[in-house]
Parts: C-alpha cells; structure tokens; sequence
C-alpha cells in the first residue's frame, strides 16, 4: 500500500460496508484491483449505533478486499450519511493586503478556512466548505477567480455540516478496525463523481441515491454543487413494509423486493402468486405480486416526494435554476423494476440509471458497474484525485526549492565579499549598540542605587 496511485474507499451504508481498492491506468481511467463487502450490523439510517459490530463488519469487508487485491490495506477514506447532514449558503470575504498581487490558491485556502472557523449549534461540525461563486472588488459571478487582481475577495459557500459524535464514532470504528482514517466525504458527493457527467452538472441534474437507511441527494447547476440532502428513507423501509404487510420474516421479504418486486402495481395481473416456505413444518404461504407491488408502490413514492420537495426548495421551478439534465438515481434502491418510470410519472423531470462505470476501466466486471457501488467508486476516485494534487504540489515546491539552491551557488565570488563586508559591518554595529546599551544599562542601576 506504499504506492501513491492507489486509494482505497470504504463506504458503510446501512446494509453493507464496501472496500474497494482502485488506482488510475495509463488512460486516467480507473482500475479495481480489489474489491470487498460485508452484510452491516451496526449502522442504523447511515449513522452508528453499534460500535463493535461495525468493526466487525468493517474488518470483514477490508479482510475480503485484502484477499483478491493481495494488498495491505492501511489507510481508506469514509463515506459519510445519516439523518443528522444539514446543509447551508454561507458568503463571506477577505481583504488581500496588496491588491497588485494577483489571486493565488493560498487567498480561496485562506477564505474556506475562515468560514472552517464558522460557530455552529453545540454538537455540530462543518464537513465541507464548497465555493460556488466568487466576486472580486465587487464584480460578481466570477467561477475562477485565480490569476486576477484584487483586494477583496468574497464567496459564496455551500456548507454541510455534520454531527460531531456521529462522525467521531465513524472515526473511532475505523482505528479500532487498524485502519488510518485519510478523509471523510459526503456520501451523495463521491455517487455524484461516479455517475454523473460533466455536461450534466453543467446543465443542471439532481443525483438520488437510494442506499438501504437512506436516500441522498446533490443538486449541480452550472458545475457547481448547489444543494445536498439526506432523507432519512431508503430501501430498508421498504422491504420492513413487505414483512409486516405479508407476515413474512425479514430475509424472505428482502428476497421477494429483489425477485419479484415492482415500483409499478399495474404491470402484475391478478393471478400471479408466488408462495414462499413456511416455518418449521408450517404451511408454505401464497402471495399476490400485485399486492407486493403495491405495497412497494406506497412506499417508494413517499421517498420520492420527500425528494421532490427538496428539489423544489432549491427552487428547481425558478427558470434560472431549472434543472434540464432531470433526474439520475443510483444505489442500491435504483434496481427495482420500474422506477425509473414512476420517478417520471411523479417529478415530470427526465430520469436515467446511473452507472459508475464512466471513469471505469474497460474490463471492469459487471459487478462493480452496478449502482450498488457507486459511492464507493466515488470515494477512490475523489481519493486519488487528492493524492495527485499533493503529489503535484510536493512536486512543485521540491522544483522551487532545487531553483533556489542553483540561484544561490550561480553567486558571483565578488558578491560574496560584499556580503562578508556587509556583515562585518552588522556585527560592528550590533558590539556598538551593544556597549551603548551596557553604558546606558549601567548608569541606570545607578540612577536606581542612589535613588534607594
């Protein structure tokens, strides 16, 4: 794992942890060289409530990646959900000391850092600090303000805030698991990396990620994220209301979603049934597809029209911030037949599936193309990204660094006797001072002596 273009993602979702390992080819194009998942015992709608059984699981997932990577795995970045993620605008400002300087990366580092420093509720914590547009002395709706002059500098934020005990449980199962916990991101920002396009985000689209605890939503208009969400809904409710409205047990009613289930009650006829074992020498049960579905149908449009709202509070029906891309779902709620039709039928927005195979080598298997694995995709490609970044930064200054030791032995000899000169001349002035101040020194304790 000592290997720099290599990244590793773990997302613990409500009802699986996934580990994926994945580094860029020579086509910046991403391989999975290993990949691993665990049934999760100890998350409950994307939050913690289990430590030690998280552990497990964590450990589980990390041990299978492990094997088919043959790879140690030492450090991962966390996908983070859960019902406690709020988001908000924020705008705020800096004034450069010289406005002649032009704009570098240091003053945008120096802006998000100062909105870091945001007071919160008690028990909250900021995640991320996203710009989305900037103004510089007044000139507004600049995208990228690097390169041009100014004295001020202001920006609007999007800001996702989190809670602190929720994240640090996330964190402390992670050391505990012998892991280095490298960075924490937003779950339905590493989908959006996965699946959606850049022309997408541009247009304006709204990403749904239907996981098991939760369903997450982020909003892009322009390129720009606007807007992030976390419905405390998912899949999970779904198949607890196919056990209680069938009386089956918990296992059978995930079965009967995955096989049989529809978002669209009209597809089934009357007449289809099918039966399901009994327990412990009971009589097996008969079940109508047509009630399944629409025991699904009631539920899945609740999820969407939670959704729908919070699309609507962006303010999705304002023509300026009108969404033309519509609507992309994926996780592992986005498999169930005919949802995408049902999403349509309720929002009137376009909707497609989305794949994280985008940014995916071409001999990916089919496995890790699924919705399914979407924000575990995400994470390792925003880790890897990252670790470019800094490599490149390192890389820059090292260069710098090398120029300015050149810079200083291309130094004629006779400037070097001028500053040897120069320094004399320091050194004299400083033994001057010196003595001045150990006479003025003197006649004071004298001053105070005769005072006594």
């Amino acid at each position: 794992m000592e290997n720099e273009n290599i990244a590793v993602g773990l997302d613990i979702g409500t009802t699986k942890i996934v580990a994926m390992i994945g580094r860029k080819n020579d086509y910046g194009k991403m391989e999975v060289l290993g990949i691993g998942k665990a049934k999760s015992l100890g998350v409950h709608r994307g939050v913690v409530n289990n430590i030690t059984q998280t552990i497990q699981s964590i450990q589980q997932a990390v041990q299978d990646a492990e094997t088919s990577s043959g790879m140690k795995i030492k450090e991962v970045v966390v996908g983070i959900a859960g019902q406690h993620i709020r988001s908000l605008q924020h705008s705020d400002y800096i004034t450069r000391p010289n406005g002649e300087d032009v704009i570098s990366e240091e003053d945008i580092d120096r802006l998000c850092n100062q909105v870091h420093k945001l007071v919160m509720l008690p028990g909250e914590e900021i995640l991320h600090v996203l710009p989305q547009d900037f103004k510089v002395d007044g000139q507004a709706e600049i995208k990228e303000p690097i390169g041009m002059y100014g004295a001020r500098l202001e920006a609007n934020f999007h800001v996702v805030v989190g809670q602190v005990s929720s994240i640090r449980n996330v964190g402390r199962c992670i050391k505990s698991a012998g892991l280095e916990l490298s960075a924490i991101t937003l779950e339905p920002l590493a989908s959006a990396k996965a699946v959606l396009s850049q022309e997408e985000k541009e247009a304006g689209v709204a990403l749904i990620d239907i996981g098991g605890g939760t369903t997450d939503l982020a909003i892009f208009k322009d390129g720009i994220i606007r807007h992030t969400a976390v419905i405390p809904f998912g899949g999970n409710v779904i198949t607890e209301d196919i056990k209680e409205g069938c009386s089956i047990i918990e296992k059978q009613a995930e079965l009967l979603k995955i096989k049989f289930g529809s978002a669209w009650p009209g597809e089934n006829k009357d007449n289809e049934i099918v039966s399901i074992p009994g327990l412990r020498g009971r009589e097996p049960k008969e079940i109508s597809l047509k009630n399944l579905s629409k025991i699904i149908h009631a539920r899945v449009i609740e999820i969407i029209e939670q959704v729908y709202m919070e699309i609507k509070n962006y303010g999705h029906e304002d023509q300026k911030k009108k969404l033309i891309a519509g609507i992309v779902l994926t996780g592992g709620g986005a498999q169930l037949q005919h949802i995408k039709q049902l999403v349509e039928y309720i929002t009137g927005m376009d909707t497609r599936i989305g794949y994280p195979n985008e940014h995916l080598a071409g001999d990916s298997d089919s496995e890790t193309t699924s919705p399914m694995y979407a924000t575990a995709v995400g994470l390792v490609l925003n880790s890897l990204e990252s670790k470019e970044k800094s490599s490149l930064m390192k890389r820059f200054s090292h260069e710098e660094s090398e120029q300015e030791k050149e810079e200083k032995a291309e130094v004629p000899k006779a400037d070097l006797e001028i500053e040897k000169e120069e320094e004399k001349f320091k050194e004299k002035e400083q033994k001057t001072s010196k003595k001045f101040f150990d006479k003025w020194a003197e006649k004071f304790k004298e001053f105070l002596d005769n005072a006594e």
